[in-house]
């Protein structure tokens, strides 16, 4: 099964400007992608899962700190699952591949901040695959 991972972009810069680039990311799997712009740095959005959904998160502007567990039972999680932190930022070209079997939750580290969100799954497809648990689920810093 696959785990998430981050995918690695390239950048070049000259007197005409920046050019960034990820020339790695095939984008045939995606169906649909929007934007998360928070309102604040205080907003934490989590924890949102998906059996099969597939994500793609890119930091565009600003940072982000973004949290995953590895779900063992939808219905009723583990409390003590391990946690993955993956930080996303505008200036390190990255995208954070999330496939299918996770929760995310994610916090802006810095006002401004934008986050694209890439998917597998039309809106109705991801409404029939939606499992969302309270921010408490899972107790961890932020």
């Amino acid at each position: 099964m696959e785990k998430a991972h981050l995918k690695t972009g390239s950048d070049h810069i000259d007197e005409r400007g920046a050019l960034r680039f990820f020339n790695n990311f095939n984008m045939e799997e995606v169906v649909r992608f929007y934007e998360i712009a928070p309102s604040s740095t205080a907003i934490i959005r989590a924890w949102q899962a998906h059996k099969e959904e597939k994500k793609w998160f890119y930091c565009h502007s600003g940072s982000f700190m973004v949290k995953l567990f590895k779900i063992d039972d939808f219905e009723n999680p583990s409390p003590g699952l391990a946690v993955e932190t993956f930080a996303l930022n505008e200036s390190d070209p990255m995208i954070l591949v999330v496939p299918g079997g996770y929760a995310n939750g994610f916090k802006a580290q810095a006002e401004g901040s934008k986050l694209m969100v890439f998917s597998n799954f039309s809106v109705s497809e991801s409404q029939k695959d939606d499992f969302r648990y309270p921010l408490d689920q899972w107790p961890i810093k932020w």
